[in-house]
């Protein structure tokens, strides 16, 4: 097996964890993801990007935080906007995807107290023992913020090789003025996601679905 052979079964390997176990990750995995993570490429070797890491205990506090937020003004504010609109294929994807999760969880079509509790499972953190929250250099705008597009899918990727599950949340940055005044974080610097994470609970049905890929038709154009 070719290294591309090795990436390509790590990259069909991974998913978007929604449902973890409570047993907490060793800090010197969580160490080891995020020094692999770092290796990413950046704009001129800025690497742009710092991590908050949480262990359980602070996790909670953070969970209850976020729950008790959902739907106030300290909602909705991400420091970086969010899109605009879905539309087309980006629209078709993303509605695919929703309704794989709510077939996999048994949210039925109109089924607004079964969809609002999936929703809220995005400030709960899933049940997860760590989340940590990515942050960029403001002055760096959104080439900082593509720089950490790199950093999320080396974090996944290392998670997935360490046996750690994991799953990048913008919702979490819509809390953005609560997260710069619980970690102090400084202006200076944006709330981009958190890469929420621990050891997955393989029997939780919202972990029981994957999504598709285009075909390469969609991606790639060749020319010359």
């Amino acid at each position: 097996m070719t290294e591309l052979d090795s990436l390509d079964t790590l990259l069909r390997r991974r998913h978007s964890c929604r449902g973890f176990l409570p047993d907490a990750v060793p800090d010197e995995v969580i160490a080891r993801i995020v020094e692999t993570a770092g290796r990413a490429p950046s704009w001129c070797n800025s690497q742009p990007w710092q991590v908050i890491v949480t262990r359980p205990a602070e996790t909670d506090i953070l969970r209850d935080k976020l729950l008790a937020g959902m739907g106030s003004p300290e909602g909705g504010r991400p420091d970086l906007p969010f899109p605009s609109a879905y539309t087309g294929q980006h629209q078709e994807r993303r509605r695919t995807c929703g309704w794989q999760l709510y077939d996999a969880v048994g949210v039925t079509k109109g089924d607004r107290a079964g969809s609002a509790k999936q929703a809220a499972e995005n400030f709960r953190l899933f049940g997860a023992p760590h989340t940590a929250i990515l942050t960029s250099g403001t002055e760096l705008g959104p080439y900082g913020a593509m720089d950490c597009g790199g950093f999320i899918l080396a974090f996944c990727l290392a998670a997935e090789a360490a046996g750690v599950g994991c799953i990048p949340q913008a919702a979490v940055a819509s809390m953005a003025p609560m997260l710069h005044d619980h970690f102090a974080i400084p202006e200076d610097r944006m709330v981009l996601c958190a890469l929420t994470f621990g050891y997955e609970d393989t029997s939780h049905p919202a972990n029981g679905f994957r999504t598709d890929r285009a075909p390469l038709a969609d991606i790639l154009d060749m020319r010359g």
